[in-house]
């Protein structure tokens, strides 16, 4: 298997237990949980996706169960890790939102985290990864964010 690529098994599995997560804080509209979720999300965004305790939990106790998957349909990390930043920015709001007393705000920016989680979990579609190549796309070949001119 190609290094540094992900199982698209394992990226869903982590999507359904983060929906869980989700519906949890939902349901409870509680800071805490979401700020758990949040921290999660930041692990994997800004230093690795390796830091998921469900990866890790996928990695031991399902991905040896399965047949190995086909190198052609591993997946770059960088759309996920850039999905896991869209949903550190919204679990950061519902976050906020509950902690400070805005519950119906909260509970919008937990609803947006909640259906994308469950939209890759069940179908495979992973919104923050379409939105990555959106913005790869609409990003000039060669351009560089460190340009000092």
């Amino acid at each position: 298997m190609p290094a540094g690529t992900l199982d698209p098994r394992g990226v869903r599995f982590t999507a359904a237990i983060t929906s869980a997560v989700l519906a949890v804080g939902l349901l409870t509209t509680s800071w805490r949980v979401l700020a758990a979720q949040m921290v999660l999300f930041g692990l994997c965004a800004f230093v690795g996706m390796r830091l998921n305790p469900w990866g890790y939990m996928y990695r031991q106790a399902v991905q040896p169960r399965l047949a190995p998957v086909d190198p052609a349909e591993r997946e770059s990390p960088a759309p996920v890790r850039f999905a896991q930043g869209v949903g550190f920015v919204f679990a950061l709001a519902a976050t906020v939102g509950y902690a400070a007393g805005w519950t119906a705000f909260g509970i919008v920016a937990n609803v947006f985290a909640l259906v994308a989680a469950l939209l890759n979990a069940v179908f495979g579609y992973c919104l923050g990864c379409q939105l990555y190549l959106v913005l790869r796309r609409l990003t000039p070949v060669g351009a560089s964010t460190s340009d000092t001119r």
